[in-house]
C-alpha cells in the first residue's frame, strides 16, 4: 500500500472513501471492506484470514482510501458476484489476468468480457473475431455471442478512464482528472450532488439550471441518479 499525505494532489487519481464506493457501487461498506482490506473468518473450529483481492492505491492517516482504478476493478467485482460468480473465482481470475496483461488492476484494464457465467481476457490478436481466454478454464475461445457487458465505460489505450454511471448517459461522468473523480455534469463540471441538493432546496430543477447555467435535462438526471443511489 502506497503512503501519501494529506496535502497530495489528486488530480488525476480520484479520491474515495470506503463508504464513497460502496454508495457509488450500490454495495455495502462492509462488503467493499473484505474486499480490499480482507477479513478473518471460522474454518474447521480455527481462526482463517482471506486476504484482501488487491492493496488499495492510497493510505492517508493509516486509513484505507481508494483510487480510480480501484472503484473500477470494485466495479467489475461487484458486477461479477451479481453474477453468481464466487469472490473464490473471481481471486483466481485475477491471479492469471495479472499473469497475461502484468498489471496489478487487470479488471479497469478495459479488455474484460463476460457471458455470465465464465469470465473472458481479450487477447492481443486483431481480428474480426478476437480470441478470448477463458479465465476460469484456461482455454481459449471465440467472442462472436458474446458482447461487451460494461458499456458505460470510456476507454483509452484499453485503460478505463471514466465511467458514465447513471445508466450510460453521457451527461454524468466520474473522470479522476476532475472533481478528484466525484459525479459531476460532463459538460458543465458542476457535481451532481450540488444539482440535486439545490433542487431539494429551491423546489424547482428549471431555477437550479438557470442558477447553474446547466440544461435542465441534466439537472434532472442528477436529480434521479442520487434518488437512484439513495434507494440501492
Amino acid at each position: 500500500m502506497n503512503a501519501v499525505s494529506p496535502q497530495t494532489e489528486f488530480v488525476g487519481v480520484g479520491l474515495y472513501t470506503i463508504s464513497e464506493a460502496a454508495k457509488l457501487l450500490r454495495s455495502s461498506p462492509r462488503t467493499i471492506r473484505r474486499w480490499v482490506e480482507g477479513y478473518y473468518y471460522q474454518r474447521n473450529g480455527e481462526k482463517a484470514h482471506s486476504a484482501p483481492l488487491w492493496q488499495p492505491d492510497l493510505s492517508i492517516d493509516d486509513g484505507v482510501e481508494l483510487s480510480f482504478r480501484d472503484l473500477i476493478e470494485l466495479r467489475f467485482v461487484s458486477a461479477f458476484t451479481e453474477l453468481g460468480l464466487s469472490i473464490r473465482t473471481i481471486r483466481s481470475c485475477l491471479d492469471t489476468a495479472r499473469e497475461c496483461i502484468d498489471s496489478d488492476r487487470p479488471f479497469s484494464s478495459g479488455k474484460f468480457k463476460t457471458d455470465g457465467r465464465r469470465i473472458f481476457l481479450q487477447g492481443a490478436d486483431h481480428l474480426n473475431d478476437p480470441v478470448l481466454i477463458d479465465l476460469k478454464r484456461r482455454q481459449y475461445v471465440f467472442s462472436g455471442v458474446i458482447d461487451r457487458t460494461f458499456k458505460d465505460l470510456d476507454l483509452e489505450d484499453d485503460i478505463v478512464t471514466r465511467w458514465r454511471p447513471y445508466r450510460g448517459k453521457d451527461s454524468i461522468v466520474i473522470d479522476p482528472t476532475r472533481s478528484f473523480g466525484q459525479p459531476i455534469s460532463s459538460e458543465f463540471g458542476v457535481p451532481t450532488i450540488v444539482l440535486a441538493e439545490a433542487v431539494q432546496a429551491e423546489g424547482s430543477v428549471a431555477r437550479v439550471a438557470a442558477l447553474y447555467e446547466v440544461d435542465r435535462a441534466v439537472v434532472a438526471d442528477a436529480v434521479r441518479y442520487h434518488e437512484e443511489l439513495a434507494a440501492a
